[in-house]
């Protein structure tokens, strides 16, 4: 039995500290999974261009859904395997493992009759609460960067003491902001977050008192 945790950082440093320190815990490279935005191409400035897969065009079907898989599904090194994704909604992202996969795919291979409903459908397929799931997506619409991990029972709390370690966000409450700012759930037809507007929501949240 294994359970499905996760959580949301506003910076993709912070993100990437925390799935290197899951896997020095013990948590399988192939169960970790991470997906932020890169609109500003700051994930690529360590390590070479990463590979483009488009995911809006349904029309390529389970074919590139399961190219998606190979590329992202895991390997030597993690985040040395990060892809650089297009999921509707939510910008340029780069990503790696098995959500990132999912999510993908999920858009891809909508003609072939695969699981719709993309970073979302995702994760609440993984068994992570809906609410909570329209929270993360939007944060990495917004620019930030979600970690995800699908952990056994036995270390839950191992797990969760490092995905704690690099102040993640508290996402019930920057829900409720986002709600009382007039959004209601993540739209995959929304237009994606300029760069702009991201240094806009980086400054709000990090002077404030939800960082």
């Amino acid at each position: 039995m294994s359970r499905t945790i996760s959580r949301l950082y506003d910076r993709y440093e912070a993100a990437a500290r925390t799935v290197n320190d899951l896997i020095a815990v013990g948590v399988p490279e192939e169960d970790v999974s991470i997906v932020a935005s890169d609109i500003e191409g700051r994930a690529r400035e360590e390590r070479p261009a990463p590979t483009v897969v488009e995911t809006g065009d349904a029309g390529t079907g389970a074919g590139t859904g399961a190219g998606v898989g190979g590329l992202l599904g895991g390997g030597a090194g993690l985040l040395a395997g990060l892809g650089m994704l297009a999921i509707p909604g939510l910008g340029p992202v780069v990503a790696a493992g098995w959500l990132a996969a999912t999510a993908a795919g999920a858009v891809a291979g909508v003609a072939a009759g695969a699981v719709t409903g993309g970073i979302v459908g995702a994760l609440t397929n993984a068994g992570v609460d809906e609410e909570q799931a329209h929270v993360y997506a939007e944060g990495v619409r917004r620019g930030g960067a979600l970690v995800t991990a699908r952990v056994a029972e036995d270390r839950v709390a191992a797990a969760t003491e490092v995905l704690e370690r690099y102040a993640p966000v508290d996402t019930d409450a920057r829900g409720q902001a986002y709600r009382e700012s007039g959004w209601a759930r993540f739209d995959e037809t929304a237009p994606p977050y300029t760069r702009e507007e991201i240094a806009r929501e980086r400054r709000f949240y990090e002077s404030g008192p939800m960082v």
